[in-house]
Protein backbone atom coordinates (compact mmCIF):
# COMPACT_ATOMS: atom_id res chain seq x y z
CA UNK A 1 0.00 0.00 0.00
CA UNK A 2 1.08 3.51 0.01
CA UNK A 3 3.66 5.14 2.26
CA UNK A 4 1.26 8.00 3.27
CA UNK A 5 -2.13 9.47 3.60
CA UNK A 6 -5.02 8.66 1.80
CA UNK A 7 -8.61 9.80 1.13
CA UNK A 8 -11.55 8.17 -0.43
CA UNK A 9 -14.95 8.82 -0.52
CA UNK A 10 -17.49 6.02 -2.52
CA UNK A 11 -21.02 5.11 -2.83
CA UNK A 12 -22.52 1.96 -1.69
CA UNK A 13 -22.05 0.29 -5.16
CA UNK A 14 -18.44 1.93 -5.97
CA UNK A 15 -16.11 0.78 -8.18
CA UNK A 16 -13.17 -1.73 -7.56
CA UNK A 17 -10.42 -0.31 -7.49
CA UNK A 18 -7.03 -1.76 -5.73
CA UNK A 19 -3.56 0.14 -5.76
CA UNK A 20 -0.49 -1.38 -4.73
CA UNK A 21 2.68 0.41 -4.77
CA UNK A 22 4.67 2.36 -2.23
CA UNK A 23 5.22 6.35 -2.36
CA UNK A 24 8.72 6.90 -0.58
CA UNK A 25 12.48 8.91 -0.96
CA UNK A 26 13.35 5.83 -2.51
CA UNK A 27 11.09 5.64 -5.78
CA UNK A 28 7.74 4.62 -6.32
CA UNK A 29 5.18 2.08 -8.17
CA UNK A 30 1.95 2.22 -8.93
CA UNK A 31 -0.14 -0.54 -10.53
CA UNK A 32 -3.37 -1.56 -10.73
CA UNK A 33 -4.07 -5.31 -8.74
CA UNK A 34 -8.15 -5.27 -10.42
CA UNK A 35 -10.51 -2.88 -11.22
CA UNK A 36 -14.31 -3.10 -12.30
CA UNK A 37 -16.79 0.12 -13.53
CA UNK A 38 -19.63 -1.35 -14.78
CA UNK A 39 -21.27 -1.13 -11.13
CA UNK A 40 -19.31 2.08 -10.90
CA UNK A 41 -20.71 5.36 -9.80
CA UNK A 42 -18.34 7.64 -8.20
CA UNK A 43 -15.09 8.24 -6.73
CA UNK A 44 -12.76 10.82 -5.12
CA UNK A 45 -9.49 9.43 -4.09
CA UNK A 46 -6.38 11.37 -2.56
CA UNK A 47 -2.94 10.21 -1.84
CA UNK A 48 0.15 12.27 -0.32
CA UNK A 49 3.67 11.43 1.30
CA UNK A 50 2.35 12.60 5.30
CA UNK A 51 2.45 9.91 7.41
CA UNK A 52 -1.08 10.68 9.11
CA UNK A 53 -4.08 9.09 7.16
CA UNK A 54 -7.32 10.58 6.08
CA UNK A 55 -10.54 8.58 5.67
CA UNK A 56 -13.99 10.63 4.74
CA UNK A 57 -17.39 9.61 6.25
CA UNK A 58 -19.99 8.03 3.84
CA UNK A 59 -23.22 10.00 3.72
CA UNK A 60 -26.35 7.21 3.93
CA UNK A 61 -27.58 9.19 1.60
CA UNK A 62 -24.59 8.06 -0.87
CA UNK A 63 -23.36 10.50 -3.75
CA UNK A 64 -24.77 12.01 -6.70
CA UNK A 65 -23.77 11.05 -9.93
CA UNK A 66 -22.62 14.66 -10.97
CA UNK A 67 -21.14 15.09 -8.12
CA UNK A 68 -18.04 13.78 -6.12
CA UNK A 69 -18.55 14.76 -2.66
CA UNK A 70 -20.15 17.59 -0.78
CA UNK A 71 -18.13 20.78 -1.24
CA UNK A 72 -19.88 22.70 1.76
CA UNK A 73 -19.35 20.03 4.49
CA UNK A 74 -16.81 17.72 2.88
CA UNK A 75 -13.61 17.64 5.36
CA UNK A 76 -11.92 17.66 2.09
CA UNK A 77 -11.75 21.61 1.36
CA UNK A 78 -15.39 22.18 2.73
CA UNK A 79 -16.58 25.89 3.03
CA UNK A 80 -15.66 25.65 7.03
CA UNK A 81 -12.60 24.19 6.69
CA UNK A 82 -9.18 24.69 5.86
CA UNK A 83 -8.13 22.67 2.68
CA UNK A 84 -6.69 18.79 2.89
CA UNK A 85 -3.36 19.67 1.50
CA UNK A 86 -1.36 22.36 2.37
CA UNK A 87 1.63 21.90 0.05
CA UNK A 88 2.75 24.75 -2.26
CA UNK A 89 2.89 22.31 -5.48
CA UNK A 90 0.09 19.62 -4.83
CA UNK A 91 -1.35 18.59 -8.15
CA UNK A 92 -5.49 18.14 -8.55
CA UNK A 93 -5.97 14.94 -11.28
CA UNK A 94 -9.41 14.88 -12.51
CA UNK A 95 -9.77 11.01 -14.39
CA UNK A 96 -11.36 10.82 -17.56
CA UNK A 97 -13.09 8.13 -19.67
CA UNK A 98 -10.50 5.40 -18.57
CA UNK A 99 -9.42 4.51 -15.25
CA UNK A 100 -6.15 2.62 -16.74
CA UNK A 101 -5.28 6.02 -18.66
CA UNK A 102 -5.45 7.91 -15.18
CA UNK A 103 -3.79 5.23 -13.35
CA UNK A 104 -0.68 5.23 -16.20
CA UNK A 105 -0.52 8.96 -15.49
CA UNK A 106 -0.35 9.01 -12.09
CA UNK A 107 2.66 6.36 -12.45
CA UNK A 108 4.28 8.20 -14.55
CA UNK A 109 3.83 11.51 -11.99
CA UNK A 110 4.51 9.15 -9.05
CA UNK A 111 7.48 7.56 -10.70
CA UNK A 112 9.35 10.38 -12.60
CA UNK A 113 8.72 13.24 -9.67
CA UNK A 114 10.54 10.99 -7.15
CA UNK A 115 13.57 10.20 -9.11
CA UNK A 116 16.86 9.99 -7.31
CA UNK A 117 15.91 9.98 -4.02
CA UNK A 118 13.88 13.29 -4.28
CA UNK A 119 10.25 13.20 -2.53
CA UNK A 120 7.61 12.29 -4.66
CA UNK A 121 4.73 14.77 -5.65
CA UNK A 122 1.67 15.14 -3.57
CA UNK A 123 -1.47 14.66 -5.17
CA UNK A 124 -5.44 14.19 -5.52
CA UNK A 125 -7.19 12.32 -7.78
CA UNK A 126 -10.84 12.71 -8.68
CA UNK A 127 -12.33 10.14 -10.73
CA UNK A 128 -16.14 9.04 -11.79
CA UNK A 129 -17.22 6.78 -14.03
CA UNK A 130 -20.00 9.24 -15.64
CA UNK A 131 -18.51 10.27 -18.63
CA UNK A 132 -17.44 6.52 -19.93
CA UNK A 133 -21.08 5.31 -19.28
CA UNK A 134 -22.60 8.11 -21.43
CA UNK A 135 -20.31 7.22 -23.93
CA UNK A 136 -20.73 4.04 -26.18
CA UNK A 137 -17.11 3.50 -26.25
CA UNK A 138 -13.62 4.56 -25.83
CA UNK A 139 -12.43 2.29 -28.78
CA UNK A 140 -15.00 4.30 -31.64
CA UNK A 141 -13.19 2.85 -34.49
CA UNK A 142 -15.09 0.12 -33.57
CA UNK A 143 -18.40 2.03 -34.12
CA UNK A 144 -17.81 4.96 -36.37
CA UNK A 145 -16.65 4.81 -39.93
CA UNK A 146 -16.33 8.78 -39.93
CA UNK A 147 -14.79 11.22 -38.44
CA UNK A 148 -17.44 14.28 -38.21
CA UNK A 149 -19.55 11.40 -36.38
CA UNK A 150 -17.33 11.40 -33.51
CA UNK A 151 -17.80 14.98 -33.30
CA UNK A 152 -21.53 15.00 -34.06
CA UNK A 153 -21.53 12.32 -30.93
CA UNK A 154 -19.80 14.65 -28.24
CA UNK A 155 -22.33 17.30 -29.51
CA UNK A 156 -25.23 15.41 -28.81
CA UNK A 157 -23.93 14.27 -25.09
CA UNK A 158 -25.61 16.10 -22.37
CA UNK A 159 -22.98 18.92 -22.74
CA UNK A 160 -24.16 21.07 -20.08
CA UNK A 161 -24.39 17.47 -17.25
CA UNK A 162 -20.64 16.91 -18.32
CA UNK A 163 -19.17 20.14 -17.96
CA UNK A 164 -21.06 20.71 -14.91
CA UNK A 165 -19.87 17.21 -13.50
CA UNK A 166 -16.22 18.07 -14.69
CA UNK A 167 -16.21 21.42 -13.37
CA UNK A 168 -17.10 20.45 -10.00
CA UNK A 169 -14.51 17.99 -9.55
CA UNK A 170 -12.00 20.40 -10.66
CA UNK A 171 -13.89 23.07 -8.22
CA UNK A 172 -13.43 20.16 -5.22
CA UNK A 173 -9.67 19.99 -6.02
CA UNK A 174 -9.16 23.38 -5.82
CA UNK A 175 -10.48 23.93 -2.10
CA UNK A 176 -8.74 20.38 -1.38
CA UNK A 177 -5.89 22.07 -1.76
CA UNK A 178 -4.50 21.71 -5.25
CA UNK A 179 -2.36 24.10 -7.16
CA UNK A 180 -2.56 23.65 -10.60
CA UNK A 181 -5.45 20.96 -12.55
CA UNK A 182 -4.72 18.23 -14.98
CA UNK A 183 -7.49 16.01 -16.62
CA UNK A 184 -5.46 13.80 -18.37
CA UNK A 185 -7.96 12.68 -20.43
CA UNK A 186 -8.26 13.31 -24.43
CA UNK A 187 -11.87 13.46 -24.71
CA UNK A 188 -12.42 15.57 -21.82
CA UNK A 189 -10.48 18.03 -23.45
CA UNK A 190 -13.52 18.30 -26.10
CA UNK A 191 -14.75 20.75 -22.87
CA UNK A 192 -11.52 22.06 -21.49
CA UNK A 193 -12.29 25.56 -22.08
CA UNK A 194 -15.99 25.42 -20.15
CA UNK A 195 -14.17 23.08 -17.64
CA UNK A 196 -10.84 25.51 -17.31
CA UNK A 197 -12.89 28.39 -16.78
CA UNK A 198 -12.99 30.64 -13.60
CA UNK A 199 -10.42 28.07 -12.27
CA UNK A 200 -8.21 29.58 -9.16
CA UNK A 201 -4.93 27.88 -10.31
CA UNK A 202 -3.44 26.78 -13.12
CA UNK A 203 -4.87 24.00 -15.61
CA UNK A 204 -2.47 22.60 -17.91
CA UNK A 205 -4.01 21.83 -21.28
CA UNK A 206 -2.59 18.73 -23.20
CA UNK A 207 -1.92 20.25 -26.52
CA UNK A 208 -0.35 23.12 -25.33
CA UNK A 209 2.02 20.81 -23.00
CA UNK A 210 2.42 18.81 -26.33
CA UNK A 211 3.33 22.00 -28.66
CA UNK A 212 5.77 22.94 -26.30
CA UNK A 213 7.80 20.25 -26.04
CA UNK A 214 7.94 20.09 -29.51
CA UNK A 215 8.85 23.58 -29.85
CA UNK A 216 11.92 23.28 -27.42
CA UNK A 217 13.09 20.10 -29.56
CA UNK A 218 13.89 22.57 -32.26
CA UNK A 219 13.08 20.09 -34.84
CA UNK A 220 13.96 20.79 -38.51
CA UNK A 221 11.85 20.15 -41.27
CA UNK A 222 12.27 16.55 -43.23
CA UNK A 223 11.73 18.06 -46.12
CA UNK A 224 13.68 21.48 -47.71
CA UNK A 225 11.84 24.76 -47.78
CA UNK A 226 8.58 23.35 -45.39
CA UNK A 227 7.69 23.68 -41.69
CA UNK A 228 8.28 21.17 -39.62
CA UNK A 229 5.30 18.83 -39.94
CA UNK A 230 3.53 17.13 -37.08
CA UNK A 231 1.53 14.06 -37.52
CA UNK A 232 -1.71 12.95 -35.32
CA UNK A 233 -2.76 9.40 -34.99
CA UNK A 234 -5.82 8.62 -33.06
CA UNK A 235 -8.95 6.56 -33.39
CA UNK A 236 -10.85 9.59 -32.91
CA UNK A 237 -9.17 12.00 -34.99
CA UNK A 238 -11.43 14.93 -35.42
CA UNK A 239 -12.13 15.30 -31.28
CA UNK A 240 -8.07 14.77 -30.77
CA UNK A 241 -6.89 16.43 -33.49
CA UNK A 242 -9.30 19.74 -32.87
CA UNK A 243 -7.57 21.21 -30.19
CA UNK A 244 -3.85 19.81 -31.25
CA UNK A 245 -4.16 21.76 -34.73
CA UNK A 246 -4.36 25.26 -32.83
CA UNK A 247 -1.84 24.80 -29.96
CA UNK A 248 0.21 23.55 -32.64
CA UNK A 249 -0.58 25.89 -35.76
CA UNK A 250 0.18 28.47 -33.05
CA UNK A 251 3.90 27.56 -32.88
CA UNK A 252 4.33 27.32 -36.75
CA UNK A 253 4.07 23.78 -36.77
CA UNK A 254 2.11 21.93 -39.58
CA UNK A 255 -0.37 19.23 -38.88
CA UNK A 256 -0.84 16.16 -40.97
CA UNK A 257 -3.71 14.07 -40.28
CA UNK A 258 -4.65 10.79 -41.59
CA UNK A 259 -6.35 10.95 -44.66
CA UNK A 260 -9.50 8.80 -45.32
CA UNK A 261 -8.08 5.93 -46.84
CA UNK A 262 -5.49 5.62 -44.11
CA UNK A 263 -8.34 5.94 -41.61
CA UNK A 264 -10.78 3.37 -43.27
CA UNK A 265 -8.08 0.70 -43.77
CA UNK A 266 -5.49 0.72 -40.83
CA UNK A 267 -6.51 2.57 -37.93
CA UNK A 268 -10.23 1.78 -37.52
CA UNK A 269 -9.36 -1.75 -38.12
CA UNK A 270 -6.43 -1.71 -35.58
CA UNK A 271 -8.91 -0.69 -33.51
CA UNK A 272 -11.24 -3.43 -34.17
CA UNK A 273 -8.61 -5.61 -34.10
CA UNK A 274 -7.53 -4.68 -30.91
CA UNK A 275 -11.47 -4.76 -29.79
CA UNK A 276 -10.64 -8.70 -30.71
CA UNK A 277 -7.75 -8.70 -28.50
CA UNK A 278 -5.67 -9.48 -31.79
CA UNK A 279 -2.70 -8.07 -30.56
CA UNK A 280 -0.63 -8.80 -33.67
CA UNK A 281 -3.13 -7.33 -35.96
CA UNK A 282 -3.57 -4.54 -34.16
CA UNK A 283 0.26 -3.78 -33.78
CA UNK A 284 0.96 -4.55 -37.57
CA UNK A 285 -2.05 -1.92 -38.35
CA UNK A 286 -0.76 1.22 -36.02
CA UNK A 287 2.70 0.33 -37.76
CA UNK A 288 1.57 0.69 -41.83
CA UNK A 289 -0.65 4.36 -40.07
CA UNK A 290 2.46 5.49 -38.56
CA UNK A 291 4.71 4.67 -41.91
CA UNK A 292 1.98 6.38 -44.13
CA UNK A 293 2.52 9.64 -42.18
CA UNK A 294 6.39 9.38 -41.96
CA UNK A 295 5.86 8.76 -45.80
CA UNK A 296 4.36 12.58 -45.90
CA UNK A 297 7.46 14.47 -44.14
CA UNK A 298 6.02 14.33 -40.67
CA UNK A 299 8.80 15.10 -37.58
CA UNK A 300 6.73 13.70 -35.14
CA UNK A 301 3.47 11.69 -34.87
CA UNK A 302 1.69 12.36 -31.35
CA UNK A 303 -0.39 9.31 -30.54
CA UNK A 304 -3.57 10.51 -29.37
CA UNK A 305 -4.98 7.73 -28.10
CA UNK A 306 -5.08 5.76 -24.58
CA UNK A 307 -5.32 2.38 -27.02
CA UNK A 308 -2.36 2.84 -29.63
CA UNK A 309 -0.07 3.63 -26.86
CA UNK A 310 0.81 0.29 -25.46
CA UNK A 311 0.45 -2.12 -28.90
CA UNK A 312 4.29 -1.11 -29.69
CA UNK A 313 7.11 -2.55 -27.47
CA UNK A 314 9.31 0.15 -25.79
CA UNK A 315 12.37 -0.69 -27.62
CA UNK A 316 10.60 -0.48 -31.13
CA UNK A 317 12.40 2.25 -33.50
CA UNK A 318 9.11 4.08 -34.36
CA UNK A 319 8.27 5.25 -30.79
CA UNK A 320 11.34 7.50 -31.35
CA UNK A 321 9.51 9.25 -33.40
CA UNK A 322 6.10 9.77 -31.19
CA UNK A 323 5.06 11.81 -28.52
CA UNK A 324 2.62 10.01 -25.80
CA UNK A 325 0.54 13.28 -25.09
CA UNK A 326 -0.14 12.12 -21.31
CA UNK A 327 3.82 11.64 -20.95
CA UNK A 328 4.25 15.29 -21.39
CA UNK A 329 1.42 16.15 -19.71
CA UNK A 330 2.86 14.41 -16.72
CA UNK A 331 6.53 16.09 -17.46
CA UNK A 332 4.95 19.90 -17.41
CA UNK A 333 3.23 18.72 -14.31
CA UNK A 334 6.65 17.96 -12.36
CA UNK A 335 8.14 20.63 -14.12
CA UNK A 336 5.70 22.96 -12.80
CA UNK A 337 6.13 21.35 -9.54
CA UNK A 338 9.71 21.24 -8.73
CA UNK A 339 9.84 25.14 -9.95
CA UNK A 340 6.72 25.92 -7.67
CA UNK A 341 8.31 24.70 -4.66
CA UNK A 342 11.66 25.78 -5.57
CA UNK A 343 10.33 29.50 -5.37
CA UNK A 344 8.67 28.60 -2.12
CA UNK A 345 11.55 27.46 -0.44
CA UNK A 346 13.51 30.29 -1.14
CA UNK A 347 11.17 32.75 -0.23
Amino acid sequence: MFDGSMAMRFQASSCLLQLVGGVNSGGAHLKTRSFATAAASSSCSSFSARPSSLLLPIEKKGVSESRCGDLGSSPMGGASSSPAFAQANTVGVIGGVSAGCTLNFLENLVGWSSKEGQESLPFIVCSDPVLSRELPSQRWGASYSSQTAIRNSCSRLDRAGLVENLRHKRVFLERSGARCIVMPCHVSHFWYREVSDGCSVPFFHLGECVAKELKSANLRPVEAGSNVRIGVLATDTTVAAGFYQDELKNLGFEVVLPDKATMEHTVIPAVEALNRKDMEGATTLLRIAMQVLLVRAVNRIILASHDMRGLLPSDDPLLKKCIDPMDALARSTIEWAKSTKIMHTST
